[in-house]
């Protein structure tokens, strides 16, 4: 790995975190470690700007996808989001839910695209809907 330090002239990336609740803000935080690396290895600028999204909004604004956290994200090259959800907003009205905060998210930006690798043990593969070739 290189030591190369940022350059003054190169342009930053602006990068939305949305730490989010349960162990959003730890999956963020670990990601925020990651641009250090970036930044300090390969010379990028990063600006972080975080915002609030999920049950933390619930809690500070009443809504779970305030519209400044939109705005900001219209207007960085990335977001980063942590997670959303948990059992303290399980009794709030629908559209108080955190979850909702990330489906308006994914409505607003046309992402529509959850992956989440998986592996299929061997003994169950006979009664996986998945190709064997994919398996």
């Amino acid at each position: 790995m290189s030591d190369a330090k940022p350059l003054e002239s190169a342009p930053a990336y602006r990068v939305v975190g949305l730490p989010g609740d349960g162990i959003g803000p730890e999956v963020y935080e670990a990601a925020q470690q990651v641009l250090g690396v970036l930044e300090r290895t390969r010379g990028l600028r990063i600006e972080l700007d975080e915002q609030l999204i999920g049950g933390a909004a619930v809690d500070a604004t009443g809504q779970p996808l305030p519209p400044e956290t939109v705005a900001a994200c219209r207007q960085a090259d990335a977001a980063l989001l942590g997670a959303v959800g948990g059992p303290k907003w399980d009794g709030h009205p629908a559209e108080q839910r955190p979850e909702l905060g990330l489906l308006k998210l994914r409505a607003e930006f046309g992402l529509f695209c959850n992956l989440r690798p998986i592996v299929t043990h061997p003994a169950l593969h006979a009664f996986s809907p998945l190709k064997p070739e994919h398996l």
